[in-house]
């Protein structure tokens, strides 16, 4: 979750929001509004680049596109340096960290001493730390926590809080799930306007699930001003 941000510079939450269950009836052609939910790891592609490529093309795509450290250290030792960074306050450093818990590269144990497979507990405890500074990247991750009730109590307001904050810097992801929530009326009273405001603001920045969400809330409105007119 680094966006779950760069460093989980992007942790995206993809889930369709608007998913049915399937009934056995025909499928509705209305198209699906995306909301971001992925947290992507340091190091590691965002699942939406990672789509149809084999381990060895994503290595590859890995070395053209991200920059290879060199700088002689384990990483262990990078670890403990980017603890200590977000000990002493840096809040890029705390929500980097925050992210590796929430993935599971950074090790956790529970009081038995078993190895958890991720720790959103502590995760939700450095974004915390991170967007008391203003960090729009944590303030998104921690908002999918409490979105999701990962690590903290589920908290829908609060989510609506954290990603309203990482939306007024310019954050997308932010931006296209708060779209989603005032479309679907998520923690919020439904806002059909809204809901178009902020899908436009990503979209304007090239996000694709705000542009194919954007263009979904369109099309419905389209469809519904036709069967209005239909009925006259």
């Amino acid at each position: 979750m680094k966006t779950i941000a760069v460093l989980l510079t992007a942790l995206l939450l993809a889930t369709g929001c608007g998913n049915k269950e399937s009934t056995g009836e025909t499928a509705s052609d209305e198209p699906e509004i995306v909301m971001m939910d992925e947290s992507t790891s340091v190091g590691e592609l965002p699942s939406i680049l990672k789509e149809g490529l084999s381990n060895k093309e994503q290595d590859e795509l890995k070395k053209q596109i991200m920059p290879i450290l060199d700088d002689g250290l384990t990483p262990e030792q990078r670890f403990l340096n980017l603890r200590k960074d977000a000990e002493a306050g840096n809040a890029e450093a705390q929500n980097s960290l925050g992210s590796m818990y929430f993935s599971g590269e950074a090790i956790s144990r529970d009081a038995q001493g078993k190895v958890k497979d991720k720790d959103p507990e502590t995760a939700a405890g450095w974004f915390f730390r991170a967007a008391e500074q203003g960090h729009a990247g944590a303030q998104f991750n921690l908002g999918l926590l409490y979105f999701s009730g990962e690590g903290v109590t589920r908290d829908t307001a609060k989510a609506v809080e954290l990603f309203t904050k990482s939306a007024e810097q310019g954050n997308i992801d932010a931006q296209n799930n708060l779209g989603v929530i005032y479309l679907m009326g998520e923690g919020v009273k439904q806002n059909t306007d809204k809901a178009i405001e902020w899908f436009e603001k990503a979209a304007e920045q090239g996000n694709e699930e705000a542009i194919k969400n954007l263009e979904a809330v369109r099309a419905s409105q389209q469809d519904s001003k036709e069967a209005a007119d239909k009925q006259k």
